[in-house]
């Protein structure tokens, strides 16, 4: 057989897929649609016919109220003839006001009587089947200078009304044949098209790829119109799902484990990070694990738990070497092991070019807009390079098959994706940046934009915390490098690959881990006034942040000072605790940071302390999750204050740890927690006065005021807690997937 006669056959075979369902639809809908529109014809005409009675009665008032005044039955039965002489109005009558009908036309139907059948009212209008056809009867009172002397009876001829619904019938009837002859033709112009070329085209949409560039223009144009409205609904489809899982659907360790096992086949998991979940450190009493500080091991380590996969990270810890086996594995968490950690080693000329130097130094300040400025040095960007490198080396040895499913994790790794990309390509890549990111403009200030930008591209699907930081980034490439930007499915496509750009904001585990076991907030409170020698009639007021000038730690301060000076009845009766974890110390703007706020913390107590009582406590320290739990259930507020934030999680955590539905969150409003935890109290951290306010009203909420805001946040976070952000982002990828083994599939065939 000729390729002409199976394509001819293909499309043959199309055609008549598409055009008999096509015909039986029309058939059905015609059926249904006939008698709706029968329904609604007779519906309007009834009630035009009811506003025309009324019409007619009003306009006949006074001209009949004279009639009836002089009684002579002869002019008014004449009266009565003339009006009828409208084609419509086929009979009148005029009941008295017992219900006698006085005077009538000859056509008066003789038993209709004063009454609708199947009625006693005389208000209300009815129609009646007699045997010239359907008619419509209508009651209106008559009143002469203000008395009632009876109603009219309007009998109007609804024929019209018949003979309109008919040709209705008729119009619907060709309509419904002419639209199915136009589908059909251009249901069978379609199928005779190049089925090839159509394969051709879906594959590269699958793929990501520009049909424009992929495909000469005077072939496959009709594809054009319709990628992107399809990509378009697509998205709205999803939304739409994502909205009803949201509210529907509760998402825990269990359910994640779930989501792996059925949409990814239990396929492997990688996260890549550059802080490690658990360090080990060297003590007098011996080898001692500790949590770091941050956001990011708080929000992806119960996705490990439940995930069972690898996490690659720096070994920081000074006992780190010495507890891993020979391929640099060591089983977490200590006490219940659920997934392996393995260790890359830095340098310290490694970890000060790659980490304090290009990505702190330099990518930081870069995305958080505090005013710092971003520090770029040629041999950083070497260092970041060079470690970009081996931890995708890596990824790569520690991945069991060419597909899995690797997490990269925030800003250290912005060349990584690329690197995977292009040695495992059917891998997975999401790439979740954990930090603002910024206009254009500023970004434009990396000497290295275009390198970044190209790396972060090799990921399958790149995760901001907002929607505003999705655009931000758009806007980044489309401003910097060839590539189609399409902003109404949030996608990119650059050299036959193409990325989703799509918010997910990050949460926390809820209820926390360990939660049970912490004592009940009372006790809590004891421990803390105890350990800080905090009176009993005292107000609590926390801020937990590493010692970072983007936390707003000095704005802070300054607003307590505010609050203090402003509110002298609150000396003595309020003191603030600063948990404040050190934090990259080595670089110089830290060092400086550090030194201004515990001098400011000073300068308050200085003027404010007084015998067994001082206003800030200052604890520049590392605390476990466990003891900041203790601090969160004993502070009567929370002050988030960050200058610039993807998420801030302390806001989450705070609100998580408080089970008795007390307390109050003061927010930042350049945080992404802003945007979810809309019951707490915003600010601008800048404004010191008004992060006062803030902060007064706080300390004077009423109970049940706290309670109601309290309430609503702990549901926000409980239904959006870190396994609904996991699970957003693994169901895209595993669309992402199934949509790339169609596109294999498809290409196989050809």
């Amino acid at each position: 057989m000729s390729l002409r006669s199976i394509k001819s056959s293909r499309s043959l075979r199309l055609t008549l897929r598409f055009v008999i369902p096509l015909i039986a639809v029309m058939t059905l809908l015609a059926y249904l649609l006939v008698p709706l529109v029968d329904k609604m014809t007779l519906k309007w005409s009834v009630r035009d016919l009811d506003a025309r009675s009324r019409l007619i009665t009003s306009a006949f008032q006074e001209p009949l109220g004279e009639l009836l005044l002089q009684g002579n039955k002869t002019k008014i039965n004449n009266w009565f003839a003339r009006v009828i002489q409208d084609e419509r109005l086929y009979a009148l009558g005029y009941c008295d006001g017992t219900g006698r009908l006085l005077y009538h036309t000859a056509s008066f139907p003789a038993a209709l009587g004063c009454s609708l059948p199947g009625t006693s009212s005389y208000d209300s209008p009815a129609l009646l089947q007699l045997p010239r056809g359907l008619v419509h009867v209508a009651v209106n009172p008559v009143s002469v200078d203000g008395v009632s002397r009876g109603s009219l009876m309007l009998v109007h001829d609804m024929s019209y009304a018949q003979r309109r619904s008919e040709d209705t019938r008729k119009y619907i009837v060709v309509f419904f044949i002419v639209l199915c002859l136009i589908v059909s033709f251009i249901t069978v112009l379609i199928a005779h098209l190049s089925w090839r070329g159509w394969i051709a085209g879906v594959r590269m949409f699958l793929r990501g790829d520009e049909i424009n560039r992929s495909f000469p223009e005077s072939s496959h144009s009709e594809l054009q119109p319709l990628v992107g409205d399809l990509k378009a609904l697509l998205r709205a489809v999803d939304a739409e799902k994502r909205l009803d899982d949201d509210m529907t659907f509760t998402w825990d360790a269990a359910a994640l484990r779930t989501l792996l096992h059925k949409q990814l086949m239990g396929d492997q998991i990688i996260v890549v990070s550059n802080r490690e979940p658990y360090i080990h450190v060297k003590t007098a009493e011996g080898i001692k694990v500790n949590r770091p500080a941050s956001g990011l091991v708080t929000a992806v380590e119960p996705v490990m738990r439940a995930c069972s996969g690898t996490w690659i990270a720096h070994g920081s810890g000074t006992a780190d070497y010495d507890v891993v086996d020979k391929k640099d594995h060591v089983r977490v968490p200590p006490d219940h092991p659920e997934y392996t950690l393995r260790r890359i080693w830095l340098s310290k000329e490694e970890e000060s070019g790659y980490y304090y130097g290009f990505a702190n130094e330099g990518i930081w300040p870069l995305c958080h807009i505090a005013h710092v400025r971003p520090v770029f040095r040629t041999s950083d960007w070497l260092q970041y390079m060079a470690i970009n490198k081996r931890f995708a080396a890596a990824v790569i040895s520690e991945a069991q098959r060419d597909d899995p499913v690797i997490l990269v994790q925030d800003y250290h790794f912005a060349l990584l994706p690329d690197m995977i990309r292009r040695a495992m390509p059917r891998a997975t890549v999401i790439t979740f940046w954990h930090i603002p990111w910024p206009n254009p403009e500023s970004f434009g200030i990396c000497p290295w934009r275009e390198e970044l930008l190209k790396g972060m591209l090799g990921s399958t699907i790149l995760g901001f915390h907002t929607p505003f930081h999705c655009t931000n980034f758009l806007e980044t490439v489309d401003r910097y490098l060839e590539a189609r930007v399409n902003y109404a499915s949030s996608t990119i496509a650059r050299h036959g690959s193409m990325t989703l750009v799509e918010a997910y904001p990050i949460s926390i585990q809820f209820p926390p881990a360990g939660h049970a076991r912490l004592p009940a907030i009372a006790q809590c409170r004891d421990y803390v006034r105890k350990a800080m020698n905090i009176e009993k009639t005292c107000l609590i007021g926390l801020g937990v942040d590493r010692l970072d000038y983007t936390k707003g730690i000095i704005e802070r301060l300054r607003a307590l000072e505010c609050m203090l000076e402003n509110h002298p009845d609150m000396v003595g009766r309020f003191c603030f605790i600063q948990i404040a974890a050190p934090s990259r110390s080595e670089i110089e703007d830290y060092q400086a940071f550090d030194a201004r706020v515990r001098a400011l913390a000073a300068q308050i107590n200085l003027k404010y302390s007084a015998p067994g009582y001082l206003p800030v406590h200052l604890k520049v320290e590392h605390h476990e999750p466990e003891e900041v739990n203790l601090y969160y259930r004993a502070a009567d507020v929370c002050m988030v204050t960050s200058l610039h934030d993807g998420m801030n999680l302390v806001a989450k955590e705070y609100v998580a740890a408080r089970d008795d539905e007390q307390g109050v969150l003061v927010l930042s409003r350049f945080t992404g927690a802003a945007h979810e935890l809309y019951e707490a109290l915003i600010v601008n951290p800048y404004h010191i006065e008004q992060t006062a306010d803030a902060l007064y009203q706080a300390l004077t909420m009423p109970v049940f005021e706290q309670q109601a805001r309290m309430c609503s946040m702990r549901s926000m976070v409980s239904n959006f807690n870190v396994y609904r952000w996991a699970a957003r982002m693994l169901l895209d990828a595993a669309r992402v997937r199934q949509r790339e083994k169609l596109a294999d599939r498809i290409g196989v065939q050809l």
